[in-house]
């Protein structure tokens, strides 16, 4: 699909079991329009003349078309959108992206509609130039009744439907109910980073400092005994806590009621957990006031060289998944049958997964694993367990796999010769390795490397623990 094109064609949810649950179809009238009047506009680009035929003062044809061009637009980013969104939700939810679309991807590309003088009232616009109020409102125009169009430090549109997409109100309670509930209220305290911190205020960064304090405590602990869910306080922690905020000129007069105030900064915490990615997606240059995307968040272009084809974004973020699970399955097996075939410690070969459940699951270390598997010392354990070496190895397997399902799409679109040539194939390779870097590995070597008081929550640690499910 061209540049222009994107004006024109509006993505819709289809019924059909193809398609991925949604289809692209021809405009016609925004087409005319796109043609007639947008492609000879003297103005700098073509969305900035959309928007400025769209906000005219005069509420008319001209304004109800554009406004269609742009809802044509719109509906690929929101796509778009609800794709990331599945992709940032990572493998332990229970939904797809397919689920998500009946909340944000529901314009007609029929109606024509229009704003009020105040940009906030929604008008159809009839055949006889006549509004009325509309009987179903259009999540698309919702986004362009709220783009500033004015505001020198605006977002970019794609991004400002990308963050109203995740705060679509539907949606967000859709995901409340669906992608995290599995979680207790202690478990998200218990798990909560500094980061989290940030979003409280001083009085709940000091309710949580004070529950990690007493519960974490605890919680090593119980981890030590085999403990793994996280149980609710119990009187004796919370009234410890009590006597600490105390000591920190907080006073909460009980425990039901400390008990609330916790429960408040659990669902603060729940809804930061849901919308990690929900800051601007741009930020502010602190010397020109300009608005640029943040380097932190995943871009369309993926930085991949010569690829600018949404498909391939797609592509990697689904691939990348599949590739790390077949991995982590490829490599436990293979290290097992080493384990059978050595000489030495064929004995210790029913013990790895129950190793590597102990170290990623209890989190023990390898000392405290040595005597629980029968093991005659660490170094032993740190030969047949040894999470640093699997982890190397399910990276090659996981970038490989990654290359060739890339390689294979690349063949399709005519990107690249039968064979690849060397600079192209060495180009892609750079790319895809720092991908899963940054995706995945890097932090999962991270906290491998942090000893004793290592936190192990990585997204790799994680398919670790839903592949010991599955095979348990």
């Amino acid at each position: 699909m061209s540049a222009s094109s994107k004006y024109w064609n509006i993505w819709q949810i289809s019924l059909a079991s193809t398609g991925g649950g949604y289809k692209h179809t021809l405009v016609p009238t925004a087409r005319e329009f796109f043609q007639k009047q947008v492609a000879n506009s003297q103005l700098e680009d073509t969305q900035t003349a959309l928007l400025s035929y769209f906000h005219a003062t005069t509420a008319d044809t001209t304004a109800a078309l554009a406004g269609l061009c742009l809802r044509c637009y719109i509906s690929e980013s929101i796509l778009k959108a609800c794709k990331k969104i599945d992709y940032l939700f990572g493998s332990e939810k229970h939904f797809n992206y397919q689920e998500l679309l009946p909340f944000v991807l529901n314009d007609d590309g029929e109606t024509l509609i229009v704003l009020g003088s105040d940009r906030k009232t929604q008008f159809v616009l009839n055949n006889n130039s006549e509004t009325h109020t509309p009987t179903y409102k259009f999540f698309s125009m919702r986004i362009l009744q709220t783009f500033k169009i004015d505001s020198q430090r605006r977002m970019s549109l794609d991004n400002w439907v990308y963050l109203q997409t995740k705060q679509n109100p539907e949606l967000k309670d859709f995901l409340s109910e669906n992608g995290f509930k599995h979680l207790s209220d202690w478990a998200l305290l218990n798990r909560a980073r500094p980061k989290h911190l940030e979003r409280l205020s001083a009085r709940e960064r000091r309710l949580l400092e004070v529950f990690h304090a007493v519960y974490r405590r605890d919680r090593l602990q119980q981890h030590q005994k085999g403990a793994r869910r996280c149980p609710d306080p119990s009187k004796l922690q919370l009234q410890e806590m009590l006597h600490k905020l105390q000591d920190l000129d907080i006073i909460i007069h009980s425990t039901i009621e400390l008990m609330k105030e916790i429960k408040q900064v659990a669902t603060q915490l729940r809804h930061y957990d849901i919308w990690s990615y929900r800051e601007p997606l741009e930020i502010q240059d602190q010397d020109t006031g300009n608005y640029t995307p943040r380097p932190d968040l995943p871009t369309d272009s993926l930085q991949e060289a010569d690829i600018e084809d949404q498909e391939f974004v797609d592509l990697f973020h689904e691939q990348l998944k599949l590739a790390l699970d077949s991995a982590i399955k490829s490599e436990i097996r293979d290290l097992i049958t080493k384990l059978e075939k050595s000489k030495n410690y064929a004995p210790f070969a029913k013990k790895f997964i129950p190793g590597l459940q102990l170290y990623y699951c209890d989190q023990l270390s390898l000392k405290e694993i040595t005597p629980k598997l029968g093991m005659t010392s660490w170094d032993q354990a740190r030969r047949i367990l040894n999470p640093g070496e699997l982890l190397s190895k399910v990276r090659t397997s996981t970038v490989q796999q990654l290359l060739n399902s890339i390689l294979k799409k690349a063949l399709e679109k005519g990107l690249t010769k039968i064979p690849p040539e060397p600079e192209y194939l060495k180009t892609l390779l750079v790319q895809i390795e720092a991908f899963c870097d940054r995706e995945i590995f890097t932090e999962a070597a991270e906290e491998i490397r942090a000893g004793k008081n290592r936190s192990l929550d990585s997204f790799y640690a994680d398919q670790l623990r839903l592949y010991f499910q599955q095979h348990s």
